[in-house]
């Protein structure tokens, strides 16, 4: 008797589940952060100064002007001594009514202790061809002194001049006065003093010299010429 043979069926797969599924793996982006820009020079960076700093440190500029110790402060404007060093130190932001009550005991107006942290920045802007004509020594030799900015305060004086020799300008090497100064040669030719020596000076050429000394225009080879001029002295 013949025999059947049955096929058998695969077996169905089964669903594919969420459970199943290939997972997604976000991508981990790092943020980078990019340095702050600086400038070449060596000069300290400016931090920002914290509201609670810069009290601190005018109250105890303000106290020692009055020769008063801490705990005579303290006792003056009914805090503690620690709350006092706290305040002077900047770990603490001090209420309206501490604020009060030291600015009684100091004999100041409150607005004194934002003296500092409202201190303004000085900058000085003058458009093109708009820079004060000064009258120096070299003037009646043909120089053409054009004033392009001023600092308003600080421990220095900084004199930036554009200073223009025209075609009938003459030689003048006998500038003499205190602080230090920059120049810049921008257009024409000049050989310049300053001592006992000589520089050719034509226009992207620098100078940076002790000012005390005499210096000036020793020798002028191509006119009109310009040239940027920067001069700094202490604030007397």
């Amino acid at each position: 008797m013949a025999t059947k043979s049955i096929a058998r069926k695969a077996p169905k797969a089964a669903p594919a589940t969420k459970r199943d599924a290939p997972r997604a793996v976000p991508l981990q982006v790092t943020e980078e952060r990019e340095a702050p820009y600086v400038t070449g020079s060596n000069a300290p960076t400016t931090g920002e100064l914290r509201l609670e700093v810069s009290i601190g440190r005018r109250v105890r500029v303000l106290r020692q002007r009055l020769q008063l110790t801490a705990t005579e402060l303290a006792t003056e404007a009914g805090l503690s001594p620690g709350m006092l060093s706290k305040i002077e130190n900047g770990g603490t932001s001090p209420s309206l009514s501490t604020l009060q009550a030291l600015a009684r005991a100091l004999n100041v107006p409150m607005t004194s202790f934002f003296a500092d942290f409202e201190e303004r920045r000085d900058c000085s802007y003058v458009r093109a061809g708009q820079g004060v004509l000064i009258e120096r020594r070299g003037t009646k030799a043909g120089h053409r002194y054009a004033l392009l900015g001023h600092s308003l305060s600080g421990d220095i004086v900084v004199e930036p001049y554009l200073i223009t020799l025209s075609e009938d300008a003459e030689p003048y090497a006998l500038f003499q006065h205190d602080g230090v100064e920059f120049i810049y040669m921008l257009t024409g030719k000049v050989v310049y003093r300053h001592a006992d020596k000589l520089y050719p000076m034509s226009p992207g050429d620098a100078l940076f010299f002790d000012s005390g000394a005499p210096h000036g225009p020793e020798e002028l080879v191509e006119r009109p010429m310009t040239y940027l001029s920067i001069i700094i002295y202490p604030r007397s």
